[in-house]
C-alpha cells in the first residue's frame, strides 16, 4: 500500500467520531461514520417516514447529530390534531426503544404550525440544533439535513443563522414533476403533499436561500414501491421492529378500505430515498453514483406552491431515477442484522 494511502487512512480513523448507536450490534465494526447527518420528518404522519427512520438507525456509515419531529398539514388524515410533531417525537421516542436506542440520541420537537410569512422563523429547539451543528468549527465530516416533510424547520434555522448555507447540504423528498423530466401521475394534485405542508418555508428554501439542494421529487419518489408480499415475508418476521412498521402501513390499508379507497398491493416508501443518498453512497469518489439526477435551476416557489422559472436561481439537483434494488435490499438487510445480533 502506497505510504501516502496509509497516512490519509490512518488520519481518517483517528478523526473518526465515536458511533453510539446500537453497539450491541456488531456486524458494522469495520465501517465507520463518514458524514453527519440530522433527519426531520413529520413521523405523525405517513409511516414510510418511520421506514425511513429505522433504515437511516440501521446504518454506520453516517453520525446521526439529531432527530426532528415535524408538523403535518391541518387537517391531515394521518393525524388530524394541531400537536402533530408532538405526536411525532412520541413516534421517534418508540422507535428508538424498540431498536434499543433509548436516551441515546437527541431528539428535538419542530414547531406544531408553519411559518406565518418568508422573514420570520419559527424558532424552536430543533431550528437551533442544526444551526449549532452546521456552524461547529471543530469538525470537517460534510454534513446533511435531510428532510421528507414540510420545510418549516430548515427554513427557519436558514432565517435564524442564513450562513448555514455554506455548510449543509440539504436532501429533500418533495416537490411536483418538473415538466421536462417526467409527467404527473393520473388524477395529480397541483400542489404537491410535501410543499403543502408549508409553502412559504418552500419558499424560502428554493427563492431566498442559498443552500445547496438535492430534490427527489414527486416522480421519483413515487418509484420506491415495495410490495405487500415483501412486507409480510421481508418485513413483519423480523422481530418487534418489524411487526411494528408493518402493522402501521396495515393500519392505512384498513382504514382506506373503509373509505373504499384500495391501496392494492403495493406501498410507496418515499422517504427511504434520504437513506439511499446518504448512507448508500459510494465507497470512493462518494456520491450516490447508482441513481441519476439532472442538474436544473431551482424555480421560484409561488403562492400555490407551484414552480415559476427563476432566471437568477442557484442550481439544484434534481433526481429522476433512484436505485431501489440498493436501497430496498440495504433495508431488508439490515433488519435482518439487526434482529440476528439482538438474539
Amino acid at each position: 500500500m502506497h505510504l501516502k494511502f496509509k497516512k490519509n487512512m490512518l488520519s481518517i480513523f483517528l478523526a473518526i467520531p465515536f458511533w453510539g448507536i446500537a453497539q450491541e450490534n456488531t456486524w458494522h465494526k469495520e465501517i465507520y461514520p463518514r458524514m453527519r447527518v440530522i433527519i426531520d420528518n413529520d413521523y405523525a404522519g405517513d409511516p414510510d417516514g418511520l421506514f425511513q427512520l429505522v433504515h437511516h438507525l440501521l446504518s454506520p456509515s453516517i453520525e446521526i447529530k439529531g432527530i426532528i419531529g415535524s408538523h403535518l398539514k391541518s387537517g391531515d388524515g394521518f393525524d388530524s390534531s394541531n400537536q402533530t410533531a408532538t405526536h411525532a417525537v412520541e413516534n421517534i421516542q418508540r422507535t428508538l426503544r424498540l431498536l434499543n436506542l433509548k436516551n441515546q440520541l437527541q431528539v428535538y420537537q419542530g414547531s406544531n404550525s408553519g411559518l406565518k410569512d418568508a422573514n420570520t422563523p419559527n424558532e424552536s429547539a430543533a431550528a437551533k440544533a442544526i444551526v449549532k451543528e452546521a456552524m461547529r468549527k471543530d469538525v470537517n465530516d460534510p454534513l446533511y439535513v435531510v428532510c421528507g416533510g414540510g420545510l418549516s424547520v430548515i427554513a427557519s434555522a436558514y432565517l435564524l443563522e442564513p450562513k448555514i448555507a455554506e455548510k449543509i447540504i440539504l436532501i429533500w423528498i418533495g416537490g411536483t414533476e418538473y415538466s421536462d423530466i417526467a409527467t404527473p401521475p393520473p388524477g395529480y394534485t397541483t400542489l404537491e403533499y410535501n410543499t403543502g405542508i408549508d409553502i412559504k418555508a418552500a419558499q424560502v428554501i428554493f427563492n431566498s436561500s442559498t443552500i445547496p439542494l438535492w430534490q427527489v421529487p414527486r416522480n421519483a419518489y413515487r418509484e420506491t414501491l415495495m410490495s405487500y408480499s415483501e412486507l409480510k415475508t421481508r418485513v413483519q418476521p423480523v422481530g418487534e421492529i418489524g411487526s411494528y412498521l408493518a402493522e402501521k402501513i396495515e393500519d392505512v390499508i384498513e382504514l382506506t378500505n373503509e373509505y373504499e379507497i384500495y391501496t392494492g398491493e403495493t406501498y410507496i416508501m418515499g422517504d427511504n430515498p434520504l437513506v439511499l443518498l446518504t448512507a448508500l453512497q459510494s465507497s470512493f469518489e462518494a456520491d450516490p453514483s447508482s441513481s441519476f439526477y439532472e442538474i436544473k435551476q431551482a424555480p421560484l416557489i409561488n403562492d400555490e406552491g407551484t414552480y415559476e422559472v427563476n432566471h437568477s436561481g442557484r442550481n439544484i439537483r434534481v433526481y429522476h431515477h433512484l436505485d431501489n434494488r440498493l436501497m430496498f435490499e440495504d433495508f431488508y438487510g439490515k433488519l435482518q442484522l439487526f434482529q440476528q445480533n439482538k438474539n
